[in-house]
């Protein structure tokens, strides 16, 4: 099962204007991602999808490859539907995308993910325990799991509401046992060629617009997303001005410890 892993990354970010090329440790974020992925080696081959020449400029630069996709795309997923489209990837019937502001993103989280889809399911994912102080937060997005492992619903609120405002977890329902009290899913999607193709055929539905959730267009015309569960907090994305600072702490920290 060849694998091509796709980094989508558009230059119009509403919060963060140009945020591919944002500078994290003296280089640009969308070069930190694609490095990750890379050296990940769960990919055969690993793309970078753009809205923008400037962004595929900086990518081809440095080494690796990227194409030129529609402005006019919704999501993420959209754009990487266009890449596994064209004739060049017509050999990969599995497909990895990774946000393209995941610099720090867990190795764990995508080879879960990919572990999802070889198992069987049309589309894998990863989530990560959140602490229940952090559940309010909108841009941490949280997800319910059954014990099948597949994705219940996903939502921007803390779900589920703790009735007695313990903040308990467990998977029982009463409060004990191990499970975390939120999970909160890693913004890393493996799918069958044949799932993202039907992914976006799919109309959008009410929850999705409200939320502003693409991946519960899937969920909610009733394809399976399957969830690796991660041991550790996800590591931060950049969503923020104030993730920007974050995020360069620890790569320059990085760089110091075990180098690029």
């Amino acid at each position: 099962m060849p694998v091509l892993g796709v980094i989508p990354a558009r230059l119009g970010s509403s919060r963060l204007p140009r945020k591919p090329l944002l500078s994290l440790a003296g280089e640009p974020l969308v070069l930190w991602v694609v490095r990750r992925v890379t050296q990940a080696g769960l990919c055969d081959r690993v793309v970078v999808a753009t809205d923008a020449a400037a962004v595929a400029a900086v990518v081809e630069r440095a080494g690796y490859a990227a194409v030129l996709t529609s402005p006019r795309h919704r999501s993420g997923t959209e754009r990487v539907a266009e890449v596994v489209a064209r004739a060049a990837f017509s050999d990969f019937d599995t497909v990895l995308n990774v946000q393209g502001d995941e610099p720090l993103v867990a190795l764990e989280a995508l080879a879960g993910a990919l572990g999802r889809v070889r198992a069987g399911e049309p589309i894998g994912t990863a989530a990560a325990p959140l602490a229940a102080e952090l559940a309010r937060d909108p841009n941490r997005v949280k997800v319910i799991v059954d014990v099948r492992g597949r994705a219940v619903y996903f939502s921007r609120a803390p779900i589920p509401f703790e009735r007695d405002g313990g903040g308990g977890g467990g998977g029982d329902g009463d409060g004990g046992g191990d499970d975390p009290a939120y999970l909160q899913h890693v913004g890393v999607y493996a799918y069958t060629r044949e799932a993202l193709e039907r992914w976006v055929r799919l109309p959008p539905v009410a929850a999705e617009r409200r939320e502003q959730l693409e991946q519960l267009r899937p969920l909610l015309h009733g394809i399976p997303i399957g969830v690796a569960v991660l041991r550790e907090p996800a590591a931060p994305g950049v969503d923020t001005a104030e993730d920007l600072d974050t995020v360069a702490t620890r790569l320059e920290r990085r760089v110091k410890e075990v180098g690029l």
